[in-house]
């Protein structure tokens, strides 16, 4: 028999292939185990960039984390249970000014507390606009969240005394412990400065919301909330009802919302209307559907662009000759065509994107592999 010919034409990527699935062979087989494992991996990133970036940089990641856990809970409740949302501004603004209202001018409880117990309110918050829209669909959803989302605010105007009315309301954001800036001195041989201490606050909130929502993404409640959202008839007629179920979904959205407005809270040092505009709502969305439908790192990705794009457009517009107001003014424009660019190439996001590349690749190793021999 003749000895088999290679194929030298084409590099063979086997051995890359076969190391990737050593690697994989290698993940823990549980998929909390898989999940921990990427937070930690995320927490080391999070140590290395707040370490080797600039207080200004670090104030920026502390924005971050705040959109990142709101887009996070909004693709949760749009993207795996197909509940349109116009309202997670206003239940963001319920978790700041529970903080501002818990931390008051003496400190309050420990600032943990305070955060869960800001997600805790809006939670209840959730659960009562959710049975209220569970029996909406589409655009009357949308109307119904909408309408929520431009009343909300104003209660801070009627209840001036307690809220701080138009002005807002203070927020004494708590400084770090010793302990806490001994510990990253000891890594970093930097001193802890506010800014950076409330983007590790910020991120930590980050991984432990990404953890949860993940695990609680691949779990049954996961995989009940798709069926609803795929089919409800078909869900309906193997037993699931969906109006509890879009209820726990914008449970866990509003939770979400909520920690996110306590963390914008003690980031921002104030709970005022003007911060939760139907502005902040309708950016939320948008970073859900750029980053994509039902995808958590998509949800990052939205958020990053809320956070890194529009000082960016505003620089080059500088650079560009335009004045400070024209700069200012290019940025909503240039992320509007962003967004209309991807709702017509990429309708699955910038997530969905990679995410093809991934399997075009692995389908190209494959398919060389075979090539091996002839």
């Amino acid at each position: 028999m003749a000895a088999p010919v290679h194929d030298r034409t084409d590099a063979d990527p086997a051995p890359a292939r076969s190391r990737l699935d050593m690697l994989r062979r290698r993940l823990p087989r549980s998929t909390f185990g898989r999940h921990a494992l990427l937070v930690l991996l995320g927490a080391l990133a999070v140590v290395l960039v707040l370490e080797t970036t600039s207080p200004f940089r670090n104030s920026q990641f502390a924005t971050l984390s705040y959109y990142a856990i709101a887009a996070a809970g909004l693709t949760v409740l749009t993207g795996l249970n197909g509940q349109i949302s116009l309202g997670h501004g206003a239940l963001m603004a319920v978790g700041a000014y529970t903080t501002g209202l818990l931390l008051g001018s003496d400190g309050g409880p420990p600032l943990v507390v305070v955060m869960v117990a800001a997600a805790a309110v809006t939670a209840v918050v959730g659960v009562v606009v959710g049975a209220a829209a569970s029996r909406l669909h589409g655009p009357y959803l949308a109307g119904a969240t909408l309408a929520f989302a431009i009343a909300v605010p104003g209660l801070a105007i009627y209840f001036d005394g307690v809220l701080g009315g138009e002005q807002g309301m203070q927020i004494d954001s708590p400084q770090a412990p010793g302990w806490f800036g001994d510990a990253i001195y000891f890594l970093s041989a930097n001193e802890m400065s506010s800014a950076k201490y409330l983007a590790y606050v910020g991120w930590a909130a980050v991984l432990v919301v990404l953890l949860l929502l993940a695990n609680l993404a691949a779990s049954r409640v996961g995989r009940v909330w798709r069926a609803v959202r795929d089919d409800e008839v078909a869900a309906e007629l193997a037993g699931i009802r969906p109006g509890p179920v879009r209820v726990l979904a914008f449970t866990v959205s509003a939770a979400c919302a909520g920690l996110a407005g306590s963390v914008l809270g003690i980031v921002v040092r104030l709970a005022a209307p003007s911060g939760f505009t139907i502005v902040l709502s309708l950016g939320l969305l948008t970073a859900v559907v750029v980053g994509g439908l039902g995808s958590l790192p998509g949800a990052l990705l939205g958020g990053a662009l809320l956070v890194f794009l529009p000082p960016a457009v505003t620089n080059l517009g500088t650079a560009a000759g335009l004045d400070s107001v024209a700069a200012a003014q290019l940025a909503p424009f240039v992320y509007g065509v962003v967004l209309v660019l991807v709702v017509l190439l990429a309708p699955t996001g910038v997530a969905g994107i990679v995410r093809r590349l991934w399997h075009s690749m692995g389908r190209f190793g494959t398919g060389n592999s075979t090539r091996r021999s002839r």
